[in-house]
């Protein structure tokens, strides 16, 4: 498809100062829960993006990571997560390597370091990390995994280096950290929601829920029921967010994870996606050379 048909159906998630919502999402690199969410954002703002604007605060565990829990705790955990969401992740990375994800407070900062070349690149880095840790069981605390991302995210790398060893990028994830604790927010992930034409407080919803909790806090705020944006044909969404899991296309299209893979093995026989399986269901990779840079449907 071309550049014009993906904006057809992706531009209204972009960023636009008259939206009359703004939604705060405090998450944490290396949350488990914070990755469950993702199925649930993707159709919240293909659906509605045109009356929101997303703004993703970093708000790192780091006292409660720093604390050393035991690995079998974590690992257990993480399988539960999984299990229950349908995102994978894998609690094995906890017993893999001789100091797994030692350093919590690195991957806080690689986001924002990324965040410094845009808003929009800053997001696709924060997924990439998350497939690397989850899915692919790497260390994102580490800088020479951090680096790989930055590659894959079409960073420029240099600046990427520099930023993360920058003052920058330190009062950066200060700032998000200070609105987490004005905010007192101590779960991730956290979203607030505000009227951006009322003064009101925002709505602060801890924790992960379905996504029909979302929509209703959403219509809420709006005072309305919108008419939902039209849903992408299926082919269009793999090209644009280029590595999916079953769980994402099956929330966004109200479909089975039975029907999801009887549809995306069409494409797999076309040779427009390839399957990734993981721990705890299945990814599919796009093989379309549509290369608009990385999308996040985001801003």
């Amino acid at each position: 498809m071309t550049n014009y048909q993906h904006e057809q159906y992706f531009a209204h998630c972009h960023g636009h100062p008259k939206k009359p919502l703004e939604i705060y999402m405090f998450v944490d690199p290396l949350c488990p829960e914070c990755w469950s969410l993702e199925p649930v954002i993707k159709k919240l703002k293909i659906r509605y993006g045109r009356f929101f604007t997303l703004r993703i605060i970093a708000s790192a565990s780091l006292t409660a990571l720093n604390k050393k829990r035991k690995k079998h705790l974590l690992a257990e955990a993480w399988e539960k997560i999984a299990s229950r969401s349908g995102m994978s992740c894998d609690g094995n990375v906890w017993f893999e390597q001789d100091q797994p994800l030692s350093s919590p407070y690195m991957a806080a900062l690689a986001f924002k370091a990324a965040e410094l070349q845009g808003r929009k690149v800053g997001m696709q880095f924060l997924r990439n990390m998350q497939e690397s840790l989850f899915v692919s069981k790497k260390n994102i605390t580490d800088e020479n995994v951090l680096l790989e991302i930055a590659e894959k995210t079409s960073l420029d790398l240099e600046e990427f280096k520099n930023d993360l060893h920058s003052q920058s990028a330190v009062k950066a994830l200060q700032c998000d950290m200070r609105i987490a604790a004005e905010m007192d927010v101590s779960v991730n992930p956290t979203l607030t929601f505000f009227n951006t034409q009322h003064e009101d407080e925002g709505l602060k919803v801890p924790g992960s829920y379905s996504y029909d909790v979302y929509e209703e806090i959403l219509f809420e705020m709006l005072g309305d029921e919108p008419k939902p944006s039209e849903t992408p044909p299926l082919e269009c969404f793999i090209e644009y967010f280029r590595f999916v899991a079953s769980k994402e296309i099956a929330l966004v299209y109200d479909l089975s994870l039975e029907e999801v893979e009887k549809e995306m093995k069409k494409l797999a026989f076309a040779k427009k996606v390839a399957k990734v399986e993981a721990k705890h269901g299945m990814f599919w990779k796009s093989l379309s050379t549509y290369s608009d840079e990385y999308q996040s449907c985001e801003k």
